[in-house]
């Protein structure tokens, strides 16, 4: 499979920014390594490996922005008091990732149809 420099530069662009995704998500519940990492393939269609998930979430933790707790056997990742504060700027930075990335779709959009007239 021949994977395109924009299809590369989409996956890039969700894996240096899995941080924010995953904060905007814990934002909403709770969530285990593994339900991070089927989010992401679900939503992006990416697939991250479980080492790459866990060492950013412990990462995360360590900053006290979430916290793990075992529930019943499964480790499960909640925003602490930290995170929730910070949850705010999170936000914002997410709103003008999602705009800069909509502006550089609509630069390719325009670029592809003044290339085809």
């Amino acid at each position: 499979m021949v994977i395109n420099t924009s299809e590369k530069l989409r996956r890039r662009v969700i894996k240096n920014f899995m941080d924010i995704l995953i904060l905007t998500e814990l934002k909403k519940q709770s969530m285990s390594g593994y339900d991070v990492m089927g989010l992401i393939h679900k939503k992006f269609d990416v697939l991250v490996s479980s080492g790459t998930i866990y060492s950013l979430l412990y990462s995360m933790e360590r900053e006290g922005l979430i916290k793990g707790v075992l529930d019943q056997r499964t480790r499960v990742y909640e925003l602490t008091e930290k995170g929730k504060r910070d949850i705010e700027t999170v936000t914002k930075a997410n709103e003008e990732i999602q705009a800069f990335l909509r502006n550089i779709s609509l630069l390719n959009a325009n670029r592809q149809s003044s290339m085809s007239m």
